[in-house]
């Protein structure tokens, strides 16, 4: 296994891990970065361990690889009730890139330090992956079986938008699905500090996905002319005037709701959802960015050397959109620019919102309370997007619950794609405690 003969620093207290921990920390070790458009290193070793682990508890396994080495892994686990819908656990197993410059561990090392396990994916998403398994784990090997069959999923290629992982797996392996419809993945059923008391957020929604390019074409030159029809400065033009672009609030019935919670918390009547958030302490930017479009730059490509004047020049932009507003928003943005640019989608996908209602978050919800009495949970729309959106093409409900107790002062929203990104070992023994309580039940 890739990473075994890990350094003195990150292997002291190994042995005296929990076994999520050590889950977690294995998968950190495989580097499995996702550059987007194909290029990857992908995701057939961390697959392939995952696969022998849920082998060793008794379970059937099978493996789906459209592409070479983009590894799709699947179980399901039998209920004691089959009649009842199946549920999905899903995770994914690719990370965006990590260069190590300015972090303070080896990304990929998947380092203990300070009681936190230290690494991509440590937030996004192998923790998540490693408290599912030994969830599972923890149910079979004490004889028991979960309340209704559990398919477990773990895909490739999420930090591209699933194009190369779920919608193939949703497309070619649809019966691995067959029954269900309810999933549970990542990024929701964490704690928020919300002035000094804490909330979790249970994830119900995801805005939806457009990234585009922008292209300004020009005429080519020397760079000593005076030169007006230049394709960089019109570009450039164009991305200052829509990075900039202050978006308006619209609320959807589940960011009412946040806006609901988050005013019975802080006990304010103010009606401004920005100012609302801003009680949120760390996980002010992520619950903003739910009440509008954004549209952030993330590219620039121009220019082959210093003295030419190329007669093109792109952009990317990363937009992300309220379920339901994607027309509209790819309206306002060509308003933005102008017609002398053109726009070119990479690619996009759906909007999601289900209610914050059903047995499936009142188990989550119950769960949660027994675990940390009297916490209150809160819905709320992610700014971002998951693997529910390609089971959603199936009729399958999608939610966000990788349930975690998190340090008030820590930044766990900040570290999604970000440096130095960790998660509190005690966290992760959290949330596989509770995973495994609401399979028994739910």
């Amino acid at each position: 296994m890739p990473g075994a003969d890990a350094s003195s620093s990150s292997s002291l207290s190994g042995q005296n891990l929990p076994e999520v921990a050590r889950i977690a920390r294995d998968l950190i070790r495989f580097d499995t970065s996702n550059w987007g458009g194909g290029k990857a290193i992908g995701e057939r070793e961390a697959a392939e361990y995952v696969g022998a682990y849920l082998e060793a508890l008794g379970l059937a396994v099978d493996y789906f690889e459209p592409i070479p080495k983009r590894t799709n892994v699947h179980a399901r686990i039998p209920g004691r009730d089959a009649s009842q819908p199946a549920l999905i656990l899903h995770g994914h197993l690719d990370v965006v890139p990590a260069p190590a410059e300015g972090w303070s561990v080896d990304p990929f090392a998947g380092e203990v330090r300070d009681g936190m396990l230290w690494g991509r994916g440590a937030v996004d998403m192998k923790d998540m992956d490693a408290m599912i398994l030994v969830s599972i784990a923890d149910l079979l090997r004490a004889g028991e079986q979960p309340e209704r069959d559990v398919i477990v999923t773990f895909f490739a290629d999420e930090e591209n938008g699933g194009v190369e992982g779920s919608q193939l797996v949703v497309a070619q392996r649809p019966e691995w699905f067959a029954g269900a419809t309810e999933a549970i993945s990542e990024v929701g059923g964490y704690s928020i500090s919300v002035d000094d008391r804490r909330a979790y957020l249970l994830q119900v929604g995801e805005k939806a996905l457009i990234w585009i390019r922008l292209i300004a074409r020009g005429r080519a030159g020397h760079g000593s002319r005076l030169h007006p029809d230049n394709a960089v400065t019109r570009l450039a033009e164009a991305v200052a005037a829509l990075g900039r672009t202050q978006w308006p609030v619209r609320l959807t019935a589940t960011t009412t709701q946040l806006l609901e919670g988050l005013a019975a918390l802080t006990g304010t009547g103010t009606g401004d959802p920005d100012a609302l958030a801003a009680h949120a302490g760390p996980a002010e930017g992520f619950l903003r960015s739910t009440f509008r479009t954004t549209t952030n730059p993330t590219g620039l490509t121009a220019g082959y050397k210093h003295n030419v004047i190329p007669d093109h020049a792109e952009a990317l932009i990363d937009v992300r959109v309220l379920p339901g507003t994607e027309e509209a928003a790819l309206a306002d943005i060509r308003h933005i620019i102008g017609d002398d640019v053109e726009i070119e989608i990479v690619h996009a996908d759906i909007g999601l919102e289900v209610p914050f209602a059903g047995s499936l978050v009142d188990e989550m919800v119950a769960v949660l309370g027994e675990h940390d009495p009297g916490v209150p949970v809160i819905p709320y729309l992610m700014g971002g997007g998951t693997d529910n959106k390609a089971l959603a093409a199936l009729g399958i409900a999608g939610f966000g619950f990788a349930p975690l107790r998190l340090p008030a002062d820590l930044d766990f929203t900040g570290m999604f794609h970000g440096i130095d990104e960790r998660v509190p070992i005690e966290s992760l023994e959290f949330g596989q405690r509770v995973l495994t309580d609401l399979l028994r039940r739910y």
